[in-house]
């Protein structure tokens, strides 16, 4: 599992269109699996999950980004998990950690504009 979280300021929906374009274009075999949105108030929440294939070890990798803005701050959660291979030892090739350095990526451009 990999793990990056940060806060930020900008428009809520700006970031969320960048951060699920960079993640879509950062490889042919990333899928969006799902999404979910949700508004209380003035706070706005989009949760998003992919998963990408990986043909080098024939497995799948999933990110999920949750995403929770108020006002002009926003606080970005990117979880990867799996890519490992095998039942009894879950050996791990560092798939969680290239999808989450795509969210990385896309925060730090967004932090430059």
């Amino acid at each position: 599992m990999a793990k990056y979280e940060k806060i930020i300021k900008g428009d809520f929906g700006s970031v969320v269109n960048a951060i699920d374009e960079k993640v879509l274009n950062s490889a042919m075999s990333m899928n969006l699996v799902d999404e979910s949105n949700y508004v209380c108030g003035e706070t706005l929440v989009a949760v998003r999950v992919y998963d990408k294939y990986f043909m080098r070890n024939e497995s799948r990798a999933s990110l999920t980004i949750t995403i929770v803005g108020s006002n002009s701050e926003i606080f970005i959660s990117a979880i990867g998990a799996g890519g490992g291979s095998g039942v009894i030892f879950n050996f791990s090739l560092g798939a969680e950690n290239d999808l989450v350095k795509v969210v990385e990526s896309a925060v730090n451009e967004l932090n430059t504009m």
